[in-house]
């Protein structure tokens, strides 16, 4: 299998960074290049963006409405959006919940909700773990009881991502309590639906993107249900396993170490510079290895996808990967900003008046921590590695 990038994939590289050049607003950039979470408005502004000149679902097929890249296509160009520092578009929506809606839902759901997410007209929220189901997702408790041409939720999730500014919820609940997977259903939910109420939860950098979600005798017309009733648990491995595959993250792993690299690489007061100390050379030279592994994976996961041959569990694989990966550029990044690590650079939000609260230090310094702590969840998020692991060993046994 040849991974190699022929002269088609570079002219495409080239058109998309003219693309960027002229269309990437810098205020955009600047934020997500210093790692704070993407503001909704952002990420809803970069997205009508791109559905302007028809680049929205770069990994749905056209018959979504999607470009219709090819494998290679969507790699370059995820690499190139977070090297130039665009926000992430939804998600939730495009490489979550749409490809389940688009894949198992009837024509009317895929009708409503496609043209919406390729718009950026609607977003998303995540309603699958709860307090007593995380990794353990098929013991969850939150119950959907039909009554008549409704379901009645009632029940609580926990760690929803971006749910405060989300439209929409994807929730998975037992419309069969007594069972277990043959149980569980997906159902679409109105964030504003009467009986939802929504907590934040603040993380170790001051930051606020996860939260509670309460579901209080909340009714949903039954058309909202995904597919089939008793059927969410397939639909759902079915989005973990995109999720996960999403979660070795090479754009941000490339983009963090060449962030990282640049940073080495700049004089200090004495100056000397940290990417000529043995110490940090030895390490950014193990993790550009680690990187140049994680592209090829990344790569022959697209390809084997794409071609419906793959027979291992290539989503544990990478996520396990790129989420360690990401894990440990963060803590060279740390280790290079020294005393100025133990600085808090508050989140501006959107308002530059807050630059003038940050502390002396590096310019480069601001987002560094924030980003490195929220990045402490990656191997739990989508399900803990631990799990994955699990997942890989019976895979192999099997095989």
């Amino acid at each position: 299998m040849n991974f190699e990038l022929n002269q088609e994939d570079e002219q495409f590289r080239e058109k998309i960074r003219a693309f960027l050049r002229e269309h990437l607003p810098a205020e955009l950039a600047d934020r997500n290049c210093r790692g704070y979470h993407p503001l909704r408005e952002d990420t809803r502004r970069w997205t009508k963006i791109l559905h302007e000149h028809g680049l929205t679902g770069a990994n749905w097929p056209k018959e979504w409405g999607g470009t219709g890249w090819s494998p290679v296509q969507q790699f370059i160009f995820e690499e190139e959006c977070l090297l130039a520092g665009a926000p992430a578009t939804d998600t939730a929506g495009f490489k979550m919940i749409g490809p389940v809606i688009m894949t198992f839902g009837n024509d009317a759901m895929k009708q409503e909700y496609g043209p919406r997410i390729l718009s950026g007209d609607i977003f998303w929220g995540q309603g699958f773990s709860e307090p007593n189901a995380g990794s353990d997702l098929g013991s969850l408790r939150t119950k959907a009881i039909r009554d008549g041409d409704e379901y009645v939720i009632n029940g609580q999730k926990i760690w929803t991502s971006f749910v405060e500014t989300a439209d929409m919820i994807f929730v998975l609940a037992k419309t069969d309590p007594e069972a277990r997977q043959r149980g569980i259903s997906m159902i679409l939910v109105d964030k504003e639906a009467p009986g939802i109420t929504i907590r934040p939860i603040y993380d170790i950098g001051e930051s606020h993107s996860l939260n509670e979600v309460f579901f209080e005798d909340v009714r949903v017309p039954t058309t909202n249900l995904v597919g089939e009733e008793g059927k969410g648990w397939s639909y759902a491995k079915f989005l973990l396993e995109n999720e996960r595959a999403f979660s070795a993250e090479w754009p941000r792993n490339n983009a963090h170490l060449a962030r990282l690299r640049n940073f080495l690489s700049l004089e200090q007061d004495d100056g000397s510079r940290l990417i000529d100390h043995p110490g940090f050379a030895r390490r950014l030279a193990e993790l550009d290895t680690d990187l140049v592994a994680l592209r090829w994976l990344t790569l022959r996961a697209l390809y084997e996808k794409a071609e419906g041959k793959s027979r291992m569990p290539i989503g544990s694989l990478l996520k396990i990967r790129g989420s360690e990966l990401l894990q440990k550029i963060g803590e060279l990044q740390v280790e290079a900003l020294g005393s100025h690590a133990n600085y808090v650079y508050p989140d501006p939000l959107g308002h530059d008046e807050v630059k003038d609260q940050w502390p002396p230090g590096p310019s480069f310094a601001p987002g560094i921590m924030a980003d490195y702590f929220y990045r402490r969840a990656t191997t739990i998020y989508g399900g803990a590695n631990e799990v994955q692991r699990t997942i890989i060993a019976r895979s192999f046994l099997e095989l």
